[in-house]
């Protein structure tokens, strides 16, 4: 399957996010690049810009490499996958991210329903 538009690619990559602990190192990452940019222009640190993307992907890959065993779907999907890291980011802290991954097949045990599994 190739993905027609966001909302087709939105379940996959909650698929690829099934376990707690890379959602978990996700929202580490995604609130320490928000945060960033929200204080490096008040500090007029502006050499620290390389930082924001750092904090973001460098928490995410890792977790893709030592939770989840899979590739991140930044390198095939970026402009998608950095929309729904934000989206999932969201989600998460208005306590809306289990129905999300319910609706996904994404199971509380960080398994996926085979009969919702996508694959792109």
């Amino acid at each position: 399957m190739h993905a027609q538009d966001f909302s087709d690619f939105w379940p996959y990559y909650l698929q690829e996010h099934a376990q707690p602990g890379t959602r978990a190192l996700h929202y580490v990452g995604t609130s320490m690049a928000v945060g960033l940019a929200a204080v490096l222009p008040l500090a007029g640190r502006w050499w620290m810009i390389p930082a924001v993307p750092l904090a973001g992907y460098g928490f995410a890959w890792l977790s893709h490499s030592l939770i989840e065993r899979n590739r991140p779907a930044t390198f095939r999907h970026p402009v998608w996958s950095l929309r729904a890291d934000f989206r999932m980011w969201y989600r998460f802290v208005t306590c809306r991210m289990g129905r999300e991954l319910a609706k996904a097949g994404v199971r509380p045990d960080g398994s996926v329903d085979p009969a919702k599994r996508r694959e792109l």
